[in-house]
């Protein structure tokens, strides 16, 4: 028998830090896994990951990242056969226009569920991740199959 939902009990929360205004220019430290753990990118072998296709996939996504959110600077990365590890920088947030259908002016400072913040690192990693969805799921014929778990990890680096 299937429980019914409980909103006292079945209650998403939040894992960003309560208040924190994601566009703010700082480092960020944040991991992506796939869904259900599952090794889609590659194998490791003899201690070095070997990227397959979807793997090549993710890498081109990751560095089309500032092709997007042009405020944004790539610093190490790596993927896994099933997560991601990346530092992404925000440089700059006076950017004049609109990105992935966010408009860039915006008197809100942090995100909220169903109100994306144009260049904050939850948009970034939302668009990152449709965009790697989309294009694994068109080499694989697979349109409309799921390649992330919900959500993702995220450290704002505070030193050097």
């Amino acid at each position: 028998m299937k429980s019914q939902f409980d909103p006292d009990k079945h209650r998403r929360r939040s894992i960003r830090l309560p208040g924190y205004d994601y566009t703010r220019p700082a480092a960020y430290f944040v991991t992506v896994c796939t869904r259900n753990r599952e090794c889609l990118f590659g194998d490791v072998v003899d201690g070095e990951m070997r990227l397959n296709e979807l793997g090549e996939t993710v890498r081109a996504c990751w560095h089309e990242i500032p092709d997007h959110f042009p405020h944004v600077g790539l610093d190490e990365f790596v993927i896994m056969p099933n997560h991601v590890h990346g530092i992404l920088v925000i440089v700059e947030t006076n950017v004049v226009g609109a990105r992935h259908a966010v408009p860039l002016r915006q008197t809100q400072r942090t995100e909220q569920f169903g109100k994306p913040l144009a260049g904050s690192i939850p948009t970034i990693i939302r668009s990152f991740k449709s965009a790697v969805t989309k294009r694994i799921n068109d080499l694989r014929g697979t349109a409309g199959i799921t390649v992330w778990q919900r959500n993702y990890y995220e450290h704002v680096i505070r030193d050097e």
